[in-house]
């Protein structure tokens, strides 16, 4: 059997590269036009679309790291937008922990901290218990939109019998908790939380449910929220 040309080998070769896992984006031109093109957007005064091709090119990777940033200076002193800000600050802070621009992160995430305060207080000095309050009040939604994010860019499992509502799948951080007769969501919330009101963030995180309470039946799983 005769033997295959060398440059056929290489044309192979070339081809099995590119569609191996690895292989990102191939090799990452998307996301870097992605960042060029945001950058050009951003110089234009195009605040908005430098924001969705800044979006476009985030992966979860250390390598768009610089693309939180980017977002966080955007979103805080272009779109005066306090809490997406300091969510980009920490996804910037938590994917480069060495990086170029931590100590500037650190002075971002005071500012949008105190303009969240500001924002949320309706421009009234607030108390340190006010302010440990509001503090707290912004990690669960910047959680919450991480929750929701991971959310919407994960596949969608197979609804269930008789029309259920299809099982989500368990952010990072979250647990599970299987109904028992006679639950409600309160009843889980506050055995979990010790807080019934918490039902709420609960139903958020299996049911795509605008109002009311949604039903929930012993043996089902569900997601429980950070």
């Amino acid at each position: 059997m005769p033997a295959f040309p060398r440059t056929f080998a290489v044309v192979l070769l070339a081809l099995a590269l590119a569609a191996a896992p690895g292989c990102e984006r191939l090799f990452d031109k998307g996301s870097k036009e992605d960042v060029a093109a945001a950058q050009k957007k951003a110089a234009a005064g195009d605040f908005a679309g430098a924001v969705q091709l800044y979006e476009a090119s985030l992966d979860g990777t250390e390598k768009t790291a610089e693309s939180h940033y980017k977002l966080a200076l955007l979103y805080s002193d272009k779109l005066k937008k306090p809490l997406d800000a300091l969510h980009h600050i920490d996804r910037y802070v938590e994917l480069a922990p060495g990086g170029a621009h931590v100590k500037d992160a650190a002075n971002l995430r005071k500012e949008n901290d105190s303009k969240l305060r500001l924002k949320l207080s309706d421009g009234s000095p607030s108390t340190q218990a006010e302010a440990v309050r509001l503090k707290n009040e912004n990690q669960l939604l910047l959680e919450k939109i991480e929750m929701l994010r991971t959310q919407k860019n994960a596949p969608l499992a197979s609804p269930g019998a008789k029309g259920e509502a299809a099982q989500k799948p368990v952010p990072p951080g979250s647990r599970t908790y299987t109904v028992k007769p006679k639950d409600t969501l309160a009843k889980i919330a506050r055995a979990l939380y010790k807080n019934a009101a918490r039902a709420k963030d609960i139903q958020d995180a299996n049911f795509n449910q605008l109002s009311g309470t949604a039903n929930i039946k012993p043996g089902m799983v569900l997601i429980i929220p950070k």
